[in-house]
């Protein structure tokens, strides 16, 4: 088996997973109320694999077997996958509401990062991860596999390295080596999708020094793997009603605390154990893939924005002022600069190891121009839809027979426009930018894929000055060697 049906990814998680929501235990995701919405969101990437309409760009051709696999699982080695990739993703997450499906994307990127580091551990500690990474790619590939990525640790206190902290359990630590594997202990914070995955895969987060050895791990377990607990986030979840919430109530992430409770790891499925000099070699290889995929997915939102704000525009009898046409041109220029950056990030990828790279510094700047104009972006679709984004009628307001009426009359907008479909238009911009979804979002914005800090260190970090530096020097007149 190389691609699955929907229905085959949904059944896999009935597996007695351990997961926790809301104070209670959920025996199955799938039929839960809130985390079934992930569930089915997630689903549409199956789903899209098998339509005819999605299946040349969801899938791909193994050259020398002839089997088609999700091209989720293809190893860029050009320009040219790393297009299709990013077109893939951008696709897929448009279809999905405007949010990204996340379930093959990340594990992938951690697979490309992990088989680049790999390589370089094994050259220096004499080990054979590259092997194991290759045999856990193939078993992802060919079972076509869901994954979460787990680094970002709960770290107690920023300030202390992970060996330092109040207790050792800040950081996933080793606390017992076997013959036949490893134990492992902590939390990892914020796990996208989780609850719903066939496979969860661990990385470092950071830095480490030989003191914090013991952290310097990476593995992968099922999501139903004994002592693997997952307390569920419910925040970004809105309420079921397509009138309410047209976007939040069928597309939905969903993270967890991911808790590993003394967890078992086979030998095959450590990637990492102990060469605490390569953990942040790993932590910042998996991010230059997958900040390239933040900014393949982010062009649907920032579309699904400006569409909502020119429609409101035009409900509103205000597409022809100035000032609109103005906000307007600024949603289309920074959904345009982010879609630009992206593929300029894969036309001036590098190549190691046969394994293409995106541009750092291009997809740094894109993840920081979308991160740090979001709220302002939002403020402006905020501003042209009005305050009846937050104060208008409920929807059993709109089917009592005492008040429909009123609403009817008193809510409508320019000639024309259907007073119910003026409300739903508003419904859509407050679920996208003022509800519990939005602010999830706008949370998102800033922190998902590492916050602005982070990118404005990489940036500043791979820029080359000395080249800007040279160029000032002989405009100056300046010997380069002074």
């Amino acid at each position: 088996m190389a691609t699955r049906s929907a229905e085959d990814y949904k059944a896999s998680l009935n597996d007695g997973r351990t997961l926790f929501f809301k104070g209670e235990r959920v025996d199955d995701v799938t039929r839960h109320p809130d985390l079934g919405v992930g569930v089915e969101h997630a689903s549409l990437d199956f789903a899209l694999a098998e339509d005819a309409a999605h299946q040349d760009l969801m899938t791909a051709k193994v050259p020398e077997t002839g089997e088609m696999i999700s091209r989720y699982f293809v190893s860029p080695t050009n320009t040219d996958d790393l297009l299709k990739r990013r077109e893939m993703i951008e696709t897929s997450t448009r279809l999905g509401g405007g949010v990204v499906l996340l379930i093959k994307e990340i594990g992938s990127d951690a697979l490309f990062a992990l088989s680049l580091v790999a390589k370089r551990i094994d050259e220096g500690y004499g080990t054979d991860y590259l092997k194991r990474v290759e045999a856990y790619h193939q078993h992802c590939q060919q079972g076509d596999l869901s994954m979460a990525v787990a680094q970002t640790d709960v770290k107690g206190d920023r300030s202390l390295a992970p060996s330092e902290q109040t207790h050792p359990d800040y950081y996933v630590r080793v606390v017992e080596e076997r013959e036949d594997g490893i134990v492992v202990r902590g939390a990892k914070a914020h796990t996208t999708c989780a609850p719903y995955v066939d496979e969860i895969i661990v990385l470092p987060t950071r830095n480490l020094t030989e003191q914090d050895k013991d952290y310097a791990v990476a593995f992968a377990v099922p999501a139903n793997a004994p002592g693997l607990k997952m307390i569920v986030s419910p925040f970004g979840a809105s309420s079921s009603s397509d009138f309410h919430n047209p976007v939040s109530s069928h597309h939905r992430m969903i993270e967890s605390l991911t808790i590993f409770d003394d967890v078992f790891v086979p030998k095959e499925r450590v990637f990492m154990n102990g060469e605490w000099d390569f953990a942040g070699g790993l932590a910042t290889t998996f991010v230059q893939f997958h900040r390239f995929t933040a900014v393949s997915y982010k062009p649907p939102l920032c579309d699904l924005l400006t569409g909502a704000a020119a429609l409101i525009a035009e409900h509103n009898g205000i597409s022809r002022a100035s000032h609109v046409r103005e906000k307007l041109m600024h949603l289309i220029n920074y959904a345009e600069t982010v879609r630009a950056l992206s593929k300029a990030a894969a036309v001036d990828c590098v190549q190691i190891d046969g394994v293409a790279i995106p541009n750092s510094i291009i997809t740094n700047v894109a993840k920081f121009y979308f991160a740090s104009n979001y709220h302002q972006m939002v403020s402006y679709v905020q501003d042209i839809a009005g305050g009846l984004v937050v104060t208008g009628p409920s929807e059993e307001d709109l089917t009592n027979p005492e008040t429909r009426d009123y609403i009817e009359k008193y809510l409508g907008g320019a000639a024309r426009v259907p007073t119910l479909d003026r409300l739903k238009l508003v419904n859509l911009v407050r679920d996208l930018t003022a509800s519990d979804f939005g602010g999830y979002n706008e949370l998102l914005a800033i922190h998902a894929e590492g916050s602005l800090e982070a990118q404005k260190i990489t940036i500043y970090r791979e820029y080359d000055l000395e080249r800007c530096k040279s160029l000032a020097k002989q405009a100056a007149g300046i010997e380069d060697n002074a």
